[in-house]
């Protein structure tokens, strides 16, 4: 059963202010879920937090209905995934090491490795077609393939939520929808509840199932791509006058600029 992951009026910081002010958030099992919003506003914090590395000075997270931080480190780790934003992979170690890293959390005193790590690394590098580089260096691969790798890695983990800060982060478009791609094909296949924050409202729209809109460490508005991007909520987040129209291949709302280039109105004929 996929575990329920949600906040409990969490006020979330790291010493000083806080970033994330009393959200409620819920997470739908066996989903995509997206969190968008400025910069600033909170969203890499939330998920930190889902993923138990920070601790709520006010409220929960729960998982399962209990606090999360009541709950041992080893067993939130088979539960509970995170990529984190931009990693760094050790000097020279290999795909097949990286992923390997992943089974870390199953792992026992008396028995290091078994034959159900063994499995759950080769079916991660195959679900990621990395099967045939998977004794290259990490430091030699192309950024959708490093990233590739890391989603591998997660994937090794088995855990039944895929937390993600910023997948696509310096990678360039083509290898931006290859990881989205990735990680629908992986939902779609396996039932996994995965949690991305995302800066591209259209690839919000078109890879999730749920969006949390955040502005100024409060939850905005969450629900459905339609329901959260419309004209209104995207520019009381994010300031910015615009449309939506209908994404022609897959019926997602689309937002664009409501001006031209160089400031000036659109030119409605």
């Amino acid at each position: 059963m996929t575990p329920t992951l949600k906040t409990s009026e969490a006020v979330i910081g790291y010493g000083g202010p806080p970033i994330v002010r009393g959200v409620d958030v819920e997470i739908p099992d066996g989903q995509i879920t997206a969190i968008i919003g400025p910069n600033g506003c909170g969203k890499s914090t939330l998920l930190r937090a889902l993923a138990r590395l920070l601790t709520p000075t006010e409220g929960t997270v729960l998982l399962d209905g209990t606090d999360i931080h009541r709950i041992p480190t080893r067993e939130v780790a088979r539960r509970v995934g995170l990529l984190p934003q931009s990693p760094i992979a050790p000097a020279g170690i290999t795909v097949r090491e990286l992923v390997a890293r992943g089974r870390t959390p199953h792992q026992k005193v008396l028995r290091p490795w078994s034959p159900e790590d063994e499995t759950a690394v080769m079916s991660a590098l195959h679900s990621t077609q990395l099967t045939d580089i998977a004794d290259e260096s990490v430091d030699q691969l192309s950024g959708g393939q490093r990233q590739r790798a890391w989603i591998a890695m997660a994937l090794a983990q088995d855990t039944p939520v895929m937390l993600l800060d910023e997948p696509t982060t310096y990678l360039d478009i083509a290898h931006q929808y290859e990881v989205l791609d990735l990680l629908h094909r992986l939902h779609h296949r396996q039932a996994r509840t995965i949690v991305m924050v995302v800066h591209d409202l259209h690839q919000a729209a078109r890879y999730a199932h749920h969006v949390i809109a955040m502005s100024e460490g409060e939850v905005a508005a969450s629900g459905a791509p339609s329901e959260v991007l419309t004209e209104q909520l995207v520019s009381s987040v994010f300031g910015l006058d615009v449309r939506v129209l209908t994404d022609p291949v897959t019926g997602t709302p689309v937002v664009i600029p409501a001006h031209s280039p160089g400031g000036h109105d659109a030119d409605p004929t």
